[in-house]
């Protein structure tokens, strides 16, 4: 390798090379994320839109793809609080805390939603759920892990798109209650 070829292969990031070699903003999202994202006026967020080949249904797919750190991942989870729908957002290098989520919502028992709650809840598939533009309109709690980045990625409906946002607009937009939800390690 030449010294400018060391030159040139420093200029460009991960993402960049993951959004030259296997993304295309060309019908990225999911309609009705895409329909949602103009409503709210989020028409540039469109342009940001990467869509890949392969699957990012999960958070370390989605950052290995985008060429991010897990913890930028943003994770849309549905939850039944007592039989009620919740959304919460998570940054992917962490897991949700059942008891915490019980508690801040004064809940008698959480679970995990079931896929068909999932789809009738957001109209997304699991792996594609974004944060917002839902079928119905659900509370949000959102992690504070989030705002430890100032750029995170989320799903834009389908399980190969995603889109970067700075994650106050981001929690702001998908109307989030900032909560510490986030199981602790030991």
């Amino acid at each position: 390798m030449t010294a400018t070829d060391a030159n040139a292969a420093e200029e460009h990031s991960p993402a960049d090379k993951a959004t030259a070699e296997n993304a295309t903003t060309e019908n990225a999202a999911h309609p009705r994320f895409a329909e949602a994202l103009q409503e709210l006026g989020l028409d540039e967020v469109t342009e940001r839109i990467r869509r890949f080949p392969d699957a990012t249904r999960t958070a370390a797919e989605a950052a290995a793809a985008i060429g991010c750190e897990l913890s930028q991942i943003c994770k849309s989870l549905i939850f039944a609080a007592d039989g009620v729908p919740v959304l919460v957002l998570m940054d992917g290098a962490s897991r949700v805390d059942v008891e915490l989520v019980r508690r801040e919502l004064g809940a008698e028992k959480v679970t995990r939603a079931k896929v068909d709650l999932v789809r009738e809840t957001t109209g997304y598939a699991i792996g594609g759920v974004p944060p917002f533009g839902h079928r119905t309109r659900t509370r949000v709690l959102a992690d504070r892990s989030l705002l430890d980045h100032d750029t995170v990625w989320a799903a834009a409906g389908t399980p190969h798109a995603v889109f970067p946002m700075d994650p106050k607009s981001l929690i702001a937009h998908a109307g989030g209650t900032l909560v510490d939800v986030r199981e602790q390690t030991a």
